[in-house]
């Protein structure tokens, strides 16, 4: 009621100064437009209408508060992940600490590699020069007589003799095939390293992936020693098998209950991959196998070969001059100079490194077999790697497409029923 009363007075007020305003006017003759005078009435909005707003302004400011309160969560949840999604510090650092090791044993390997294929160089050039030098001085010794002729059969003799002794150490460390297996260890040592960048970069390590990279290390160590002495690995073995460099899978225990689709596999998927192990087992690995057993036999005869013609030869020589002397001094010549064909033919042809080679081979076969069947051993498809990205890592080591992987399973299954072998390799690289 206050407001009512101060608001009429304030508009009485108003009219009062209009009204002796229009008369002051009046009186100075200037003709001004009649304002129409009306009473003027101020209207109140109603009680529901001030209740509405006030309504309105509650929800406003609810609506508000709870807007941003959830986008504070959200940024809250995105910008600080969990404490289960961070990596301890100390297995991060050990991880560091295994490719640190690892970057270190692929430059020895290499730097060890380059050595020993100077020493395969070097040795074959010198041998061969000693020999052919040594039948040249046996030969000008059969038309000499005298002091001359004792000189060249002497010189001739001891030539022959160093010749063997070299052939003999050389066929028994085999530089060449030395030099693949550092190669070879190497390679699996880069690869090594790349896939502990890449779980360190991408993924949240633990100590089961120190463990694993510690056991992959301590496996090519063994698999590729370095020092001649003691830990060199036996180049002409009694058996040829497959080259191991990989720690052996735990067998994965049989699960009874588990998924048995999804994560990209499939049963038409899991029968492929069987196909596929099938193949690799009778036709890469087996094939891999004999050509392996075949360079080792060349290889062996080889190595006999070479130290015996040059023993013989020596022998040759030393009695060239008596009574036996042009038969003498024929196989003086002849052994050496053959002896220095069956040489080259063994460390110029590097046959060793053939060897390693189809044994390496068979190893890489061996190891997609075991992935492939640790892979379906485990009947939880959600603890298997991916199966599409799984189908697609295999095609690309067979060097195949997709379709030309189950092309393959078809073509093992059709001749599976039929009671054939396949005629059909997996691998189209190598």
């Amino acid at each position: 009621m206050a407001n009512l009363q101060s608001s009429s007075g304030v508009i009485t007020t108003v009219t009062y100064s209009l009204s002796r305003c229009r008369r002051g006017m009046a009186r100075a003759t200037i003709n001004m437009p009649k304002l129409r005078t009306g009473s003027l009435s101020l209207k109140l909005p109603a009680r529901d209408l001030v209740q509405e707003v006030l309504d309105m302004g509650v929800s406003l400011t609810a609506a508000t508060t709870g807007h941003v309160k959830k986008k504070y969560e959200s940024i809250t949840d995105t910008t600080f992940p969990s404490v289960s999604n961070v990596s301890d510090p100390l297995v991060i650092a050990k991880l560091h600490a295994i490719m640190e090791a690892v970057a270190d044993r692929v430059e020895m390997h290499k730097n060890i590699g380059e050595q020993r294929d100077n020493w395969n160089h070097l040795l074959l050039t010198s041998i061969n020069g000693i020999t052919l030098t040594a039948a040249t001085m046996a030969g000008i010794a059969a038309t000499s007589v005298g002091g001359p002729l004792v000189a060249l059969k002497l010189s001739s003799t001891l030539m022959y003799l160093a010749a063997t002794g070299m052939l003999v150490v050389m066929n028994k460390i085999q530089p060449s095939q030395l030099v693949e297996e550092q190669r070879n260890a190497a390679r699996l040592f880069k690869q090594l390293h790349g896939q502990i960048q890449r779980t360190l970069s991408c993924g949240t390590p633990t100590s089961t992936d120190v463990e694993e990279a510690m056991e992959k290390v301590l496996a090519l160590d063994k698999a590729y020693p370095l020092p001649l002495l003691g830990a060199m690995l036996d180049k002409f073995p009694k058996t040829v098998e497959p080259a191991v460099w990989w720690p052996q899978h735990r067998q994965r225990q049989a699960r009874q209950s588990g998924r048995t689709d999804g994560n990209g596999w499939s049963v038409e998927l899991e029968e492929e991959m069987r196909e596929v192990v099938g193949v690799l087992k009778r036709k890469d690995t087996e094939d891999y196998l004999r050509l392996g057993k075949i360079a080792l036999k060349i290889n062996r005869m080889l190595a006999i070969s070479g130290p015996l013609l040059t023993g013989l030869a020596a022998c040759g020589t030393a009695f060239v001059g008596s009574s036996h002397g042009p038969w003498a001094a024929t196989l003086g010549v002849v052994a050496g100079a053959m002896a220095s064909v069956v040489n080259t033919m063994e460390h110029g042809g590097q046959v060793g490194m053939v060897f390693e080679m189809y044994r390496s081979n068979a190893g890489f076969f061996r190891l997609m077999e075991e992935t492939i069947e640790s892979n379906l051993n485990e009947r939880d498809v959600g603890r298997r790697e991916n199966g599409e990205l799984f189908a697609m890592k295999v095609a690309l080591k067979l060097g195949r497409s997709l379709s030309g992987l189950k092309g393959l399973a078809a073509s093992s299954y059709s001749s599976s029923k039929k009671g054939e072998a396949i005629e059909e390799f997996a691998s189209k690289l190598f």
